[in-house]
């Protein structure tokens, strides 16, 4: 199964939700930051998350990024994603390793310790949108759950789940969120409520062989619910040479004349995907012409 994003609604467009496959784009995630078990889990639960976000924003221009900085050994977590379905994201510390918690699972909550998560809309307006929240688990599913309900004060119910192999790789990855419209009648919100009381884990379902629209499907159980639209999801980060070549004029001539003095090429590496890029000292002495 590939992975892609459905968009939907339910009980006469009183709901709409989002479910994700992401197996593919959480592990190539974790092949380009080599992360660790717990890591990859941390990563891979915001990846899912942001790229259903993303998909929420209406212009082909706009950008959600999520970053999460917390107490624990991680450090923190940035994930950047755009409207096509595409994401991009890594761990500030890809190497944590840490026993599994009380339940038997990757300790994630315990990766990421106390903390804040900022959202930040960059829709095309003179300043983004920026809301903030305390974690409440770091657990990451509960709290994109409460900063929905206090930064955007949309109820919602968001799960997420990354499970996997004995050899590190990714064996399943996805999750849903389900947001209540202001006009949603009570026994809609009963329904499902009662619903997902009783809603297995996101993997355990993935596992099953679940599809994303299944899971809403069961979700929705008693309610009707309608499929809008579908979307591709991937790993992918626009990092190129040149755009690299711009972040090294932005530093400024003094900085550039510096790395001339040394004589040896540098590597720059980008944060969200690993890639490396070598510049000569030639290719300096050009950017420092062009830089002026």
């Amino acid at each position: 199964m590939k992975d892609y994003i459905v968009r939907a609604t339910a009980a006469n467009h009183q709901i709409r939700a989002f479910a994700a496959y992401t197996r593919q784009t959480v592990e190539d995630a974790r092949a380009a930051h080599n992360t660790s078990p717990v890591a990859t889990a941390a990563l891979g639960r915001l990846l899912t998350g942001a790229v259903m976000m993303g998909s929420m924003m209406k212009n082909e221009k706009d950008v959600l990024t999520i970053q999460i900085k917390g107490s624990g050994p991680i450090g923190g977590l940035t994930v950047t994603a755009d409207s096509q379905g595409n994401v991009k994201g890594y761990a500030h510390n890809p190497d944590v390793m840490l026993p599994p918690s009380k339940a038997g699972k990757l300790d994630v909550g315990g990766a990421l310790g106390l903390g804040v998560m900022n959202v930040i809309k960059d829709m095309g307006l003179k300043e983004p949108y920026v809301g903030q929240t305390v974690l409440q688990t770091g657990e990451i599913a509960e709290d994109l759950t409460y900063y929905f309900a206090t930064s955007e004060q949309v109820p919602s119910s968001v799960g997420l789940g990354v499970l996997m192999q004995k050899d590190n790789t990714v064996k399943q990855a996805g999750g849903f969120i389900i947001q209540v419209m202001p006009f949603a009648e009570d026994e809609v919100l009963d329904r499902l409520e009662e619903n997902i009381s009783h809603l297995e884990p996101v993997t355990t379902m993935l596992e099953k062989g679940y599809t994303p629209e299944q899971i809403l499907e069961t979700v929705f159980e008693g309610m009707d619910v309608e499929i809008n639209d579908v979307l591709p999801a991937r790993f992918y980060c626009n990092c190129t040479k040149e755009r690299v070549e711009k972040a090294i004029v932005s530093v400024g001539e003094k900085e550039i004349k510096a790395m001339i003095a040394e004589d040896k090429e540098i590597e720059v590496n980008c944060h969200f995907c690993n890639q490396h890029y070598t510049f000569t000292v030639e290719e300096l002495k050009d950017i420092l012409k062009k830089s002026k």
